[in-house]
């Protein structure tokens, strides 16, 4: 009787276990066995009992590196391919390290496109089709059109089933509490609460208080959002926001798994799951000194971009289509000058901003047809006619594509290496070579 031969096992080390059960979880979606290990020692003692096809490690680890592991797993398993995970600091000794045989590196956040591309490359002949890859079905109140939106969903579908924390990161307004709702929704904790906390221009006494709860006189207690988490998520919006005291205290948080009461002196453990936001770039934030490094890094293990309503112009109309439905008792149709000038506004207060323009719309056209006249005057003035523009617009983009695709292909699709000649950030590139992806444009080897 024939068998199916086993999918490739893959061993994965990091002395962070929710970064090691982020990528196992992700791994095993994708048809993997997957085994973990805490440090580089444990590592090479699992592998002298247990064949495996790829050695996934992180470069900063107490103890034995990364970088010393793959020394001491070159001499004993040399055929083992290795793949390494690194900070930004850690780049350049990542680089001379593939002198010593590392297969890649990637840089942290990890782009779930260059790791399978990578652990394809590792595993190639053995490991399996990858599987259909499937979103889960959408709420009703969740519009998706777009291939960007699409990505950004299955990106939040690969990490649901983890208990790892996760960093959303995009414009004001673009969508990073509805993934983040998402991610709630199809992980196993969908039955607790998602808890949001918003931390703008709230008070630090005050933030803190709402968040670690509060031992007030006499033993009464006042629960914070982190307890009321505990079953389910907790959301915190735009944390580079966070006073640094604040940010001492979830960096313990993150390290430690404990907290304290306001007024406590007993430590209490949290096992809510972090989910973060940001519509600030946090590397400029830790280079003006007001974002520590070290929870940007313990933050950013898994990063999911929301891109901005302007990159993603397929989702303008469906989207207010919906918001028009909600505003109204029956569907308003738009006119075609009403749908050329929502395609042509930038939308600089992205999903947030339409809308609010479609509630205004709704109730101006009564539910009917919306006319121009029902739109803000700067929606309408967007659409006037620009000359040569959009000729110009479309020949800039064609020399970019081709300096991306040119420059991809001169450093080995090294995506990190491509940036820093492009002189743009690594997120910057993943997206763009997202949508050149969803153009049919070939951007992998």
């Amino acid at each position: 009787m024939r068998t199916e031969p086993e999918s490739p096992r893959i061993l994965i080390v990091d002395d962070d276990p929710d970064q090691r059960d982020l990528l196992e979880t992700f791994l095993r979606r994708q048809g993997f066995r997957t085994r973990g290990a805490e440090s580089g020692a444990a590592a090479l003692e699992l592998l002298g009992r247990e064949p495996c096809a790829l050695l996934i490690t992180d470069v900063r680890m107490p103890g034995m590196s990364g970088l010393e592991t793959l020394r001491r797993v070159r001499e004993q398993h040399p055929r083992l391919p290795v793949l390494l995970v690194t900070a930004f600091a850690d780049v350049r000794s990542a680089v001379a390290a593939m002198r010593d045989g590392a297969l890649n590196y990637l840089a942290k956040p990890i782009d779930l496109d260059e790791l399978m591309a990578s652990v394809r490359l590792a595993v190639q002949g053995g490991a399996p089709p990858p599987p259909d890859g499937g979103v889960p079905p959408l709420p009703a109140d969740v519009v998706v059109a777009s291939p960007l939106m699409r990505a950004v969903c299955r990106d939040a579908a690969a990490i649901a089933g983890s208990d790892s924390r996760a960093l959303l990161s995009g414009e004001s307004g673009a969508g990073k509490e509805v993934v983040a709702s998402l991610i709630h929704r199809w992980s196993n904790r969908a039955a607790g609460p998602l808890v949001k906390v918003g931390c703008v221009a709230v008070p630090e006494a005050q933030l803190e208080a709402e968040l670690f709860g509060q031992e007030l006189p006499g033993g009464l207690v006042r629960t914070g959002r982190l307890e009321q988490a505990e079953t389910g998520s907790l959301f915190l919006d735009e944390i580079a926001e966070w006073p640094a005291a604040l940010q001492s205290r979830l960096l313990r948080l993150l390290n430690e798994g404990v907290f304290r009461r306001v007024g406590g002196t007993r430590d209490v453990r949290s096992r809510a799951r972090l989910l973060v936001a940001t519509s600030r770039d946090l590397a400029a934030e830790i280079a003006a000194g007001r974002f520590r490094e070290d929870l940007y890094y313990r933050l950013s293990g898994m990063e999911i971009h929301v891109p901005p309503l302007r990159e993603r112009p397929e989702d303008i109309l469906p989207l207010a289509s919906h918001f028009s439905a909600l505003f109204s008792r029956q569907q308003p149709r738009f006119s075609s000058s009403v749908a050329a000038a929502l395609q042509a506004y930038p939308w600089p207060g992205n999903v947030r901003e339409l809308r609010n323009a479609m509630e205004r719309a709704a109730l101006l056209s009564r539910g009917e047809v919306v006319l121009p006249e029902h739109l803000p005057s700067r929606i309408l003035a967007a659409a006037a006619p620009a000359g040569e523009a959009p000729r110009d617009l479309q020949r800039l983009e064609e020399i970019e594509r081709e300096a991306i695709l040119r420059t991809l292909r001169k450093n080995r699709f090294n995506r990190t290496e491509t940036a820093r000649e492009l002189a743009i950030s690594r997120r910057a590139l993943t997206y763009k070579l997202q949508r050149l992806r969803a153009e049919g444009v070939p951007v992998d080897p």
